[in-house]
């Protein structure tokens, strides 16, 4: 058996991110802007990344549904 730490999905820990809302490893994780006066290159911003759930969460908070 291998030493590296692998998750159920037979993902190497090391090969995945931590989600900025939920905490939790994902193969990836999103970052979407979306605002009519955000300026990502002027404003100061912490970028955060999120897992699929969290950013489809997030696209329904957004939109009110």
């Amino acid at each position: 058996m291998s030493d590296q730490a692998e998750r159920t999905d037979g993902a190497p820990e090391e090969d995945l991110q931590r989600c900025d809302f939920c905490g939790e490893l994902a193969e990836s994780v999103r970052r979407v802007a979306l605002d009519g006066t955000y300026e990502r290159l002027r404003t100061r911003h912490v970028p955060q990344y999120a897992c699929a759930a969290c950013s489809e969460q997030k696209e329904r908070d957004r939109v009110g549904c």
